[in-house]
């Protein structure tokens, strides 16, 4: 058990020994208020958002926080793949020979990097959206819905960091991982949607799978899934991909 801490904790340390937590914590920051204050101020507008203060609005400022979910993906993978990528990985795991510990490590100190940046952008998101809408004549009325739509969005943010580390214990290329996992996000789910044969496969996608968890898609008539099936979804595969990423992390030669 203390063997296990301390691995956490080391993780912690090497988080926190360098600057890239606190600048993609600083953008995940400046994105979720900036989608914010923009969705704020084109609210009411001829453009199909609905206007401040309604419950539509609220619904749609609480999935804000999923929309910055990409950064915590890319936190997790850059935390795994820079072991290899600074060649830190063959005295990591000499120090610590059963290479699974060391990811189920890095797995946890993410997911809990992965719960700071999801306060922080929640906070942000609400902070702007309650003052840019009482400037705006309506803040928004945080209901239990809403309230469960803005907690589930920031629960996203946290299978994000996990599933970073997976994808980077699988490709441990940092640049490949970081380059293929935003082309899959924006580039290659959007394709599959807008295709009417796979249209229906994005529902099990992982986009479509935070769509479906946090309310935010469901455009274009695809029919997604409920908000709890998204959820397990999205966990699903936050966990195949830490499993196949130990695994790989056991098997694989350090290069």
């Amino acid at each position: 058990m203390n063997a296990a801490v301390d691995l956490v904790r080391a993780e912690w340390t090497k988080l926190l020994s360098t600057k890239v937590f606190f600048w993609l914590l600083l953008v995940a920051a400046l994105m979720g208020g900036g989608f914010t204050a923009l969705f704020t101020a084109l609210a009411g507008a001829q453009n199909g958002l609905p206007p401040v203060g309604s419950p539509e609005f609220t619904e749609v400022v609480a999935g804000v926080p999923a929309q910055v979910a990409v950064i915590p993906l890319v936190l997790g993978i850059i935390g795994m793949t820079q072991e290899y990528r600074h060649r830190t990985a063959t005295p990591t795991f000499l120090v610590t020979p059963r290479r699974g510990r060391v990811v189920v490590a890095k797995l946890l100190a993410y997911a809990v990097a992965g719960v700071a940046v999801a306060a922080v952008v929640v906070a942000v998101t609400v902070a702007v959206a309650s003052g840019y809408g009482s400037a705006r004549g309506a803040a928004p009325d945080w209901t239990a819905d809403t309230l469960g739509t803005l907690g589930r969005s920031g629960l996203a943010l946290v299978v994000f960091a996990v599933i970073g580390v997976g994808v980077g214990a699988l490709v441990r290329n940092q640049v490949g991982a970081v380059v293929g996992s935003l082309v899959y996000l924006f580039v290659v789910e959007s394709i599959i949607a807008s295709i009417p044969a796979t249209a229906d496969a994005y529902r099990f996608l992982p986009g479509g799978a935070l769509a479906a968890m946090t309310g935010t898609g469901g455009g274009g008539g695809i029919d997604l899934l409920t908000a709890w099936q998204g959820g397990l979804l999205l966990l699903g595969y936050g966990l195949v991909a830490a499993v196949l990423g130990t695994v790989l992390a056991v098997r694989r030669d350090v290069v």
